[in-house]
């Protein structure tokens, strides 16, 4: 029986690509809560992958949140992304594991880059301010797994999915991503009976957004690829692969949408003294169509499962 460990399993992305990998008899899932094992402590990590010996890691594990936080903490975002994922790739190449899997984000690539974006727009531009901490991290966690694959010959893969949004999302009032935020707003001021929801920003950027089933089922495509396959449709120094759903909506329409499959009756309105973030962020999904993958799920299901799961966990 294969052992796989997912670190991050209690996330968003984390739980759904637990719940997967439970579905396949011949895989043992190994995970540990942040109680269990402080990925930031390198000798814990170190130790932990001694004891244990996965055949595969899969890194889920990240220090996430919406542009509030992100803008707020930028010491905390790019510290400890840093840590987490430097102590698991390190320990994973030395206890000998062949196959690893690091999950990044859309952020890395430049504030102001062609649309859709395209893995090769990679270090071509300046980034977002407001994520570039965070943006940095996921840069050199795609850089270390392709340093370790170059120097070691290892199978180290990188994916950057969209915005996700899904069951386990976060809906915190503050730190969540813009779909938890926007479920929690509407659906408070319904059962609150309130006249107006304020969103944050002009509601003019425009974003994809991807249902976290459907990106676990793309990660894990990637992740079981034939190598041949793999090397054949990416480069040593340009190997990551966008996911994404290929559409794109602006805030202001997604805004809409969620308050119509919540239902509530009151106006918007865009608070414009507040961030907006980048301008667009749409994936490039060629490479991951050409491997022969698309996304299943539309975003009006996707919004509906979310509120019926935001409505049975709050």
């Amino acid at each position: 029986m294969k052992k796989i460990y997912v670190a991050g399993h209690r996330g968003m992305v984390g739980s759904a690509i637990c719940r997967q990998l439970r579905n396949q008899a011949d895989v043992k899932v190994i995970t540990r809560t942040r109680e269990e094992l402080d990925l930031c402590n390198q000798t814990d990590v170190i130790n932990f992958m001694n004891s244990e010996k996965p055949d595969e890691v899969i890194i889920a594990a990240a220090k996430v949140g919406g542009i509030h936080s992100n803008n707020t903490y930028p010491a905390d975002f790019i510290y400890q992304n840093l840590q987490i994922q430097t102590n698991v790739i390190n320990a994973a190449h030395l206890i000998d594991v062949q196959k690893l899997l690091f999950l990044g984000s859309s952020c890395i690539y430049p504030r102001r880059v062609q649309q859709p974006m395209h893995e090769s727009a990679l270090l071509t531009g300046t980034l977002e301010p407001t994520n570039e901490a965070y943006a940095i991290a996921k840069i050199a966690g795609i850089k270390m797994c392709e340093s370790y694959n170059r120097q070691y010959g290892r199978d180290y893969r990188s994916v950057m999915p969209t915005n996700l949004y899904g069951p386990g999302d976060n809906y915190h009032n503050e730190n969540s991503h813009v779909i938890p935020a926007l479920i929690r707003r509407f659906h408070e001021a319904k059962m609150n009976g309130l006249r107006e929801v304020v969103v944050w920003g002009s509601g003019t950027p425009k974003r994809d957004f991807l249902y976290v089933n459907d990106m676990v089922e793309a990660s894990l495509y990637v992740h079981n690829l034939r190598h041949d396959i793999f090397i054949k449709h990416t480069k040593p120094m340009l190997s990551h692969i966008n996911i994404g759903s290929g559409t794109d909506i602006t805030i202001k329409e997604l805004a809409e949408k969620v308050q119509q499959i919540v239902g509530f009756s009151g106006k918007i309105f865009f608070d414009k003294t507040k961030l907006d973030g980048t301008p667009r962020k749409l994936l490039h999904i060629g490479l991951m169509s050409n491997l022969g993958w698309k996304a299943s799920t539309s975003l009006s299901d996707g919004l509906r499962n979310a509120y019926l799961e935001f409505q049975h966990t709050n």
